[in-house]
């Protein structure tokens, strides 16, 4: 599968320590996420990491360009909920990325709660229905 991670500046080391916590079930599937979250990640676990752009120059675009093209099957985006989104512009690229995994089916994890049961349920081969959508799942 293709799992995508994003995680807002306040919810890096939270994104870090899950990816730890769930090292051996993520090391299974191809990795990609937003320049700095990346680096956290594969300083903290080893894990192979496609990184991209940061956040703020664009990484949150490439990942909505995957979604678009259905060259991603899980989302695991760590948000900063101390703001209201539409309130700024950062959210407003966030808006559209749930809106777009919304339209797409693509499966969301935006706190640590839920993102455990999607990777639980990845485990299982529960989402393996995405690979009727991305033959690149395999």
């Amino acid at each position: 599968m293709e799992i995508a991670i994003i995680a807002d500046d306040s919810k890096k080391e939270l994104m870090t320590q899950f990816c730890i916590a769930y090292c051996g079930i993520l090391s299974k599937h191809h990795l990609c996420a937003t320049g700095t979250t990346g680096n956290y990640i594969y300083e903290a676990t080893g894990l192979d990491i496609e990184r991209l752009m940061s956040g703020s120059s664009g990484g949150e675009e490439q990942i909505m360009s995957r979604i678009e093209y259905d060259e991603i099957d899980l989302l695991l985006f760590f948000r900063d909920s101390t703001f209201t989104p539409g309130s700024n512009s950062a959210y407003d690229v966030d808006d559209q990325l749930l809106l777009m995994c919304d339209r797409k089916n693509i499966p969301l994890a935006t706190n640590i709660a839920t993102a455990e049961v999607l990777v639980m349920a990845l485990d299982r081969g529960d989402l393996a229905w995405r690979e009727l959508v991305n033959p690149k799942s395999k």
